[in-house]
């Protein structure tokens, strides 16, 4: 498949949001990354609803939700309705995963589950025939420009092979530190979705750093 690029709004300038959005919307970028956290399950805090609602606004491309928080359950619907495309829930966060699962699916979501660097990929083997898409995390989740932590082209890799032993559809997404010196290296090891927040906001030229994500 197509390589896709999902630049994340953590990186956004938020007194420029609205135009920040309309720079995706006219990029080669595919998916548009919204990163919740809550100062609990990660120690930081970002956004909630009133800001994915503005993406959602603005937004001509599908919203790509992180929810990096502890009890993800009681907000699925919320973010649902304020427009989440995706919603993908921290396998650590997760005691009942099958049913956050398949209540993310009942709401007409894509379903994803992100594990953090020091989750082995085994743990995915019960339920990534339920996935539409597995989010490996590069870097230990809670702030962006972190560096790349080179152990994920092993993970990604064996991400693919259960996917593959399994016969599972889902998606390969990685988050952390992606930049142009590893982006062509993912997309060999399996992956097919890069988030990308530093390296795309902090470029002179966004849009020409998400075009040359997607085709490294």
């Amino acid at each position: 498949m197509n390589h896709l690029v999902s630049p994340s709004i953590l990186s956004a300038d938020f007194g420029n949001l609205q135009r920040d959005i309309e720079m995706l919307n006219n990029s080669e970028a595919d998916w548009i990354h919204v990163d919740i956290m809550d100062g609990v399950f990660v120690p930081n805090i970002s956004f909630g609803f009133p800001v994915a609602e503005v993406a959602k606004k603005h937004a001509t491309k599908p919203l790509d939700v992180h929810l990096m928080i502890v009890e993800p359950d009681r907000y699925l619907k919320r973010f649902a309705e304020a427009g989440a495309y995706g919603l993908t829930v921290q396998l650590e966060a997760c005691p009942n995963l099958h049913r956050t699962v398949q209540v993310i699916k009942e709401l007409g979501c894509r379903a994803g589950v992100a594990i953090n660097p020091h989750s082995p990929v085994a743990l995915l083997d019960d339920i990534i025939a339920d996935l539409d898409l597995v989010l490996v995390m590069s870097v230990n989740p809670g702030f962006g420009g972190q560096h790349f932590i080179e152990n994920t082209y092993k993970k990604v890799s064996e991400t693919k092979n259960l996917i593959e032993k399994r016969n599972s559809k889902a998606l390969i997404e990685v988050d952390g530190g992606v930049d142009k010196t590893n982006a062509g290296k993912l997309y060999a090891a399996g992956a097919n979705v890069l988030v990308a927040g530093s390296s795309v906001f902090a470029a002179s030229k966004p849009s020409e750093m998400i075009s040359a994500l997607k085709h490294a």
